[in-house]
């Protein structure tokens, strides 16, 4: 038999390493000072910023995880003062850039001069909310009204029989969203909550706006002094690119482990509803 061919594959491919090449090419002979990126890529300077990135990030993602459960709950609320917050606060958020986000908070002083709680707190905001809290908090925030959408669908997605057979079993409202609706939906909405922590990652460069000392600001620190900027951005490329790829290989094997714990329990349920649908054996009949 006659091999089929393929030419439009050929040529793609072809099209594709000549791309790679060219591109190659032009780093190699470019005015990129090489010996200077490996020189600022264990530099203390730089380590410390990324670890600051990786707290910023981790601090801002568990806040936006706690507010999106939060608020996504109260938007299937059968209060509709609880509703309407959850709406308003999901439309303020995600509907104004979170760079804006980051400069409001980070100047939100000059809206409220104190942070007063009565017997607890009484400390001006401008020495409360750093450049670390104003991080957090516009990042946090941010992510909070996208994932309170996530958690909505995610419990929307739940199959409502196991909401009335909670029910049937006793449990309250309360126990059944603890024990049955928030477990799943966490195993629904995993694959997102991979992706929001890869996001956060990257977008926690732009803390470098509100003079925060994360990578990206300790890099442009250096080449304002030395004027390697090229060479101080591939830097961070590399420490970005890093960090992203451990948080996808960690995505997977979750994503992995919580896909095999579902198919484990559809095949039992699976097996549990054959074994009773059984014909009864003549001795039993």
């Amino acid at each position: 038999m006659r091999r089929l061919r393929h030419p439009g594959r050929w040529i793609s491919g072809g099209i594709v390493l000549l791309l790679l090449v060219v591109i190659g090419r032009a780093f190699a002979v470019g005015q990129i000072q090489w010996t200077v990126v490996g020189q600022f890529l264990t530099a203390e300077v730089i380590i410390a910023g990324f670890g600051w990135t990786l707290l910023i990030s981790a601090c801002a993602l568990a806040l936006g995880v706690v507010l999106g459960f939060a608020f996504g709950i109260m938007r299937l609320s059968e209060n509709p003062i609880l509703r309407f917050a959850a709406w308003l606060y999901v439309w303020i958020f995600r509907g104004t850039p979170v760079l804006l986000q980051l400069l409001i908070w980070f100047n939100i002083a000059l809206v409220f001069p104190r942070l007063y709680i009565p017997g607890l707190v009484d400390e001006r905001m401008v020495d409360v909310v750093t450049p670390f809290v104003a991080a957090v908090l516009g990042l946090g925030v941010n992510e909070g009204s996208y994932l309170t959408e996530v958690v909505r669908g995610g419990i929307g997605a739940v199959d409502k029989g196991q909401k009335e057979a909670a029910h049937t079993l006793g449990m309250t409202p309360g126990q059944t969203m603890r024990r049955i609706i928030l477990p799943q939906t966490l195993r629904l909405i995993l694959p997102v909550l991979g992706n929001s922590a890869i996001g956060m990652l990257k977008f926690s460069s732009l803390a470098a706006t509100i003079a925060m000392g994360e990578m990206l600001n300790a890099a442009q620190r250096i080449y304002f002094i030395n004027g390697a900027v090229i060479e101080l951005l591939f830097v961070c490329a590399v420490w970005y690119l890093a960090g992203t790829t451990v948080l996808s290989i960690g995505q997977y094997y979750l994503e992995r482990h919580f896909g095999r714990d579902a198919s484990a329990a559809s095949g039992k349920r699976t097996w549990f509803k054959g074994w009773t649908q059984r014909p009864a054996a003549p001795e039993e009949a």
